[in-house]
């Protein structure tokens, strides 16, 4: 998705929509999580600038919002950097804070699960489908034919994608298959490395939000080449 950005008259709105997700995204989650996305939301709410996109708030100033001491803050913080969700804009020295941004667009696709419990006004507000191309330069995808079923969690989970979007499966989901299960990670294998790369940027909050209606006790989903 192309994440329009909060600012402008309509700033407002975007921004709650926002921590609206995100606050429905902690609330599916366990309470580790939970604890995690309020904490950011706390630095959002009091210290961020969007305009510029720059959170600089130091380490005990945290610990004092968020009530903890510092090595919890260090540790949250990196775990955030790590999810993607924080980005480190400018590293802190002597007298000076540590600058991050936030990679709202990334924060925005991995709730992407979660948007469908605030309500479809919500999925269609946040992102609306593309305008349609012109004739001309439309280039029709070619529905692959429904998976053959074998009785595993991984063709069960490409029976749903293919119902979802035919073209769509027949593209990208249909080529994958299953590895196995490592660590509550479903492993699929992909033909090509720019396949499995593109899989795991572009459509990896989806299949994750498949295989999770099939099986809640699979926490991520990793394509390899």
């Amino acid at each position: 998705m192309q994440l329009v950005k909060p600012v402008g008259r309509e700033a407002a709105a975007r921004k709650y929509d926002i921590l609206s997700a995100l606050m429905a995204y902690a609330l599916s989650q366990d309470k580790h999580c939970q604890r995690r996305v309020l904490r950011l939301m706390a630095l959002i709410t009091t210290r961020y600038n969007w305009k510029r996109d720059e959170l600089a708030m130091g380490q005990e100033e945290i610990a004092r919002l968020w009530s903890v001491d510092t090595r919890t803050v260090k540790r949250e913080m990196a775990r955030l950097k790590g999810q993607g969700w924080l980005v480190l804009k400018r590293q802190g020295a002597r007298g000076r804070v540590s600058v991050y941004g936030i990679d709202l667009e990334k924060m925005m696709e991995d709730t992407r699960p979660a948007w469908v419990n605030i309500g479809p006004d919500f999925v269609a507000r946040v992102d609306p489908p593309a305008a349609p191309a012109p004739a001309d330069n439309v280039v029709p995808l070619r529905a692959a034919a429904p998976p053959v079923q074998d009785g595993t969690l991984w063709a069960r989970v490409q029976e749903r994608l293919h119902g979802e979007d035919a073209a769509l499966y027949g593209a990208w989901f249909g080529p994958l298959q299953e590895a196995g299960v490592e660590d509550g990670c479903l492993i699929l294998l992909a033909p090509s490395r720019f396949h499995a790369s593109y899989v795991q940027t572009h459509l990896a909050a989806r299949l994750v939000a498949a295989v999770q209606r099939l099986d809640p006790s699979l926490r991520d989903v990793r394509v390899e080449a």
